[in-house]
């Protein structure tokens, strides 16, 4: 249609209403429509292989070695990444809303951002099978050792969930938990030299870190500070000890179901694979500078709980005991 002839009155009003709608937003901004109108005008149409950047994802497997399983265990990897990705694209925007709502949310939106991550975690946990039966241990065997010191205990992402998860003295040690109960924000660099994991990845024959842990702390202990001290008053654990009336009995079953499925399901699932694939004694792994993760692993050791306020005493003390002696154990003591 010419520009000097007028639109035909049949024309969409919907459509109309729209145009005026964008002209009225654009000129708030000091901005052209037409200009704006041109680029959609000139634009090619989106396709899926695009949308996704579909080339370049399918080009990030690059095994090391010629063993078909491989490829397998790196994609794996890759998808659990992802899968952590999307649950700290919610831990972003509770903080976010926390921030911009004066350090405060509501109990149904604090529910949302949990449910969602409990579905993102149940779908890692059920898919496992695929690195506990899906890859030939012989080869795996071959192809781990070319992939050395890496490690999937080098996933910052995960440590980064279990941050934006809890309160920093859930993570700490076992053993000094109840010493670190409450610390203020101050104390974050103190308590951050004690999380967990850090003595999850020490050599059992001399007790000093392994590359793997070294590694890992000098790419990410920084960053992982900066979170935990953003993340203080904005974790799950410290939204829902501020809602007004507490959480709701939907929020805490939520919670629990949180709980279980980052500190009891999914670390299970990795000790399932790992009896299968490494199970070796102690004393060999002490001779080849390993460390003990049949100590690491398994909740029933380390009893990492987010929010103990959730559970009994009695579901404290016997965390993680019985998914482990029906799934890994076969029920024998």
């Amino acid at each position: 249609m010419p520009q000097d002839q007028p639109l035909d009155p049949s024309f969409d009003k919907a459509i109309l209403e729209k145009l005026q709608q964008l002209q009225e937003k654009y000129a708030a901004m000091g901005q052209d429509l037409s200009s704006y109108l041109d680029g959609l005008l000139y634009a090619d149409y989106r396709t899926y292989w695009d949308l996704i950047h579909l080339d370049t994802l399918l080009s990030l497997q690059r095994p090391q070695t010629p063993f078909h399983d491989e490829v397998v265990f790196i994609v794996y990897h890759q998808i659990t990444e992802l899968y952590f990705k999307l649950t700290l694209h919610e831990y972003d925007l509770m903080a976010q809303t926390a921030r911009e709502q004066g350090g405060t949310v509501s109990d149904a939106f604090l529910l949302e951002r949990v449910r969602r991550v409990n579905r993102y975690f149940e779908a890692l946990t059920t898919s496992f099978d695929i690195m506990v039966d899906g890859m030939d241990p012989k080869e795996f065997m071959k192809f781990r050792m070319s992939l050395l010191p890496a490690s999937g205990f080098q996933s910052a992402q995960y440590r980064k969930i279990e941050i934006c998860s809890t309160s920093l003295d859930r993570i700490v040690h076992h053993n000094m938990r109840e010493d670190f109960a409450g610390s203020p924000m101050a104390d974050i660099p103190k308590l951050m030299d004690h999380l967990y994991w850090r003595e999850g990845a020490v050599e059992l024959k001399s007790g000093q870190k392994t590359l793997t842990l070294k590694q890992f702390e000098e790419k990410y202990d920084e960053d992982l500070q900066r979170l935990a001290r953003k993340m203080y008053p904005s974790n799950v654990r410290s939204l829902a000890a501020a809602l007004p009336d507490g959480p709701s009995e939907e929020l805490k079953d939520a919670m629990r179901w949180l709980d279980i499925n980052v500190n009891v399901n999914w670390p299970l699932a990795h000790y399932k694979s790992a009896v299968k694939y490494l199970h070796k004694d102690p004393v060999d792994l002490a001779a080849t500078g390993g460390t003990n993760w049949q100590k690491y692993l398994p909740p029933r050791f380390q009893k990492r709980i987010f929010f103990p306020e959730c559970w009994s005493e009695q579901e404290r003390e016997e965390w993680g005991k019985g998914w482990v002696m029906k799934e890994v154990l076969g029920g024998k003591q």
